[in-house]
């Protein structure tokens, strides 16, 4: 394997972003959004020898346009990008304050099934998977991955939290089998509103406590600008590498949980992405070495940087602390 690189599958949906009322403007702001944020950060933030592989349905109407995007992201493999018949995802933006959003989906790519993922995900050596739409795969498909791959798996389930309305406007919900969905992944992701959404009740630390064991190792849960926090079965280890290895054969008994705050005041801009971006660069120091909470520090740093850039074109220059003022083609 010398001298051979790495491959970090990356499965979302990317996105044609509407912005509205952003910034005092009359006029949205149209930009590539979605899985975006989370390809720029992981070309910032993965070690060297790792090439990024996108796993991602476009839509013929946006395709070239996406292709030409993810190009432009360094160290990226389009190689992995199927375009399909349906209409590409584009998303009404509309900001009723600095952290709150309401969101309208149209278009809408159809999901993953296991026999189109299997011969993209056997050329990974880690999977980074994250739900933009909510629709990227449904669980009987997570369930075969989690059978068929034997890789470390990390997963951001965002959208799996929402609920689309007749008219496309997306309202949060409780997720249905959230056992079964947290059990497909070695770690996972919620921001602190999802988290609260986990069952219909009970506490939510304990619930998620209860549901680590040989299959779950890792749920983090970010807390905007207080940082984020996490919760992991007491045999966690910080390589991903052996995630898949630790603790098969035997299950685990209790759990470890903190909080690492943010050492940078907030900034002020847009919040959008802030999470894409932390959980990304999260898995890409885990696998580049670092210890949880160290890589849980650089994801907030990056976190608070994407707030004072917009969209995700240009992002990893950003991210980088270079100059972003060179766009791509939109």
């Amino acid at each position: 394997m010398t001298g051979q690189p790495r491959t970090l599958g990356v499965i979302g949906t990317l996105v044609w972003d509407r912005i509205f009322e952003r910034d005092g403007r009359s006029e949205p702001v149209e930009e590539w959004g979605g899985i975006g944020y989370a390809l720029g950060a992981l070309s910032t933030s993965i070690p060297d020898g790792w090439r990024l592989l996108p796993i991602l349905k476009l839509g013929r109407d946006l395709a070239e346009k996406g292709r030409r995007f993810v190009r432009g992201i360094p160290g990226v493999d389009d190689s992995g990008i199927v375009v399909v018949p349906e209409a590409n995802n584009r998303v009404d933006l509309r900001y009723q304050d600095e952290s709150r959003r309401q969101e309208r989906l149209s278009g809408g790519v159809p999901p993953w099934t296991w026999p189109e993922l299997a011969p993209f995900v056997d050329l990974c050596d880690a999977l980074y998977v994250n739900f933009i739409s909510g629709f990227e795969m449904e669980l009987q498909t997570a369930q075969a991955l989690r059978v068929g791959y034997r890789g470390p798996t990390y997963a951001d389930l965002h959208s799996l939290f929402l609920h689309m309305t007749r008219h496309g406007e997306r309202v949060p919900r409780s997720l249905e089998a959230w056992e079964a969905w947290l059990r497909c992944f070695d770690a996972v992701q919620m921001n602190e509103d999802e988290f609260e959404l986990l069952g219909a009740q009970g506490d939510s630390w304990a619930l998620a406590a209860g549901a680590l064991g040989p299959d779950l190792r890792l749920i983090t849960v970010t807390l905007g600008d207080r940082g984020a926090a996490y919760v992991s079965s007491s045999d966690f280890e910080d390589d991903p590498g052996r995630w898949r290895r630790s603790g098969a054969l035997t299950v685990s008994t209790g759990a470890r949980s903190g909080r690492v705050a943010p050492h940078e005041a907030p900034r002020v801009g847009d919040p959008t992405g802030c999470g894409d971006v932390w959980g990304a660069t999260t898995f890409a120091r885990l696998l580049g070495g670092d210890d949880l909470e160290t890589a849980m520090t650089r994801a907030n740093r990056m976190a608070g940087r994407n707030v004072e850039h917009r969209g995700a074109r240009g992002l990893f220059r950003h991210l980088a602390g270079r100059l972003s003022h060179v766009e791509e083609d939109a």
